[in-house]
């Protein structure tokens, strides 16, 4: 991933609540289209122009080739208050984070965690994030709802790790349990994602607990209770199961590997 510099001039008088509304709203635009990542953005004004820093998939993230509706309206929105079209100031590869997938997938999964901001649509060939704006706009125009499910599943997912309140078992439920809201949303939003692309798209269901690391062996799919999902061969070194029907994958228990 790369850091990149954006400048915003001001071609006439305006005021710092216009140009703050519209900064805000072009930032939100490129977030909700995949093309930067993160969720807080620190706008500065200095010298008679506003400056901020982002985290972008690729050095060619902020093309126009991959604006969505709503970053075109955002973009235009700047004229209404006195705001040139951002500058770009490439600063270096973010030495933190991964690259993204750059190959045509064979398979794809939804798949995050806490720790990270890359889009949650990775290649199934390398486990490697693909940047959203690659895919076709999920839901009117963008990819937000994407992003809303990502940002609820990291939540919980910090909540179980910190492992520190009561709020840690309602969490655990919303990422391991197939009858849960955060499971029924981004199963419903894999079988959108896989539609609009072609490519068979899984959904991870986290797996922690279990009984013995036996039982864990022999459990069945949670959602048609197949038993033949387990894999002779984890794939990715990850994922233990899959099952095709369903579309998800899972990974033996954290607590008996």
């Amino acid at each position: 991933m790369f850091v990149v510099e954006l400048r915003f001039e001001c071609f006439a008088d305006t005021t710092i609540t216009a140009a703050e509304k519209a900064i805000n709203n072009l930032l939100e635009a490129y977030r909700a289209n995949g093309q930067v990542l993160g969720r807080e953005f620190a706008v500065a004004f200095n010298e008679g122009e506003f400056k901020v820093r982002m985290l972008l998939p690729e050095k060619t993230s902020l093309h126009p080739r991959n604006h969505s509706y709503w970053v075109k309206v955002a973009l235009n929105d700047l004229t209404n208050a006195k705001i040139l079209a951002p500058r770009e100031k490439y600063i270096g590869q973010d030495i933190n984070s991964e690259v993204s997938n750059v190959e045509q997938p064979s398979w794809q999964v939804l798949y995050t965690s806490y720790v990270h901001m890359c889009s949650p649509v990775r290649s199934g060939d390398n486990l490697l994030p693909i940047p959203l704006y690659h895919l076709p706009a999920t839901f009117n125009g963008d990819h937000k709802r994407i992003i809303k499910w990502q940002t609820e599943w990291q939540a919980c997912d910090e909540l179980q790790m910190a492992a520190a309140t009561q709020a840690e078992f309602a969490a655990l439920t919303e990422i391991t349990s197939h009858e849960s809201d955060l499971f029924r949303r981004g199963w419903d939003l894999r079988g959108r994602i896989e539609y609009l692309t072609g490519i068979p798209t899984y959904y991870y269901l986290y797996r922690v607990g279990g009984e013995s690391l036996v039982s864990e062996q022999n459990r069945t799919c949670p959602k048609c209770g197949s038993e033949n999902w387990k894999l002779a061969t984890p794939l990715l070194d990850m994922f233990h199961f899959r099952c095709e029907p369903c579309r998800i994958v899972s990974n033996l228990s954290w607590d008996h590997q």
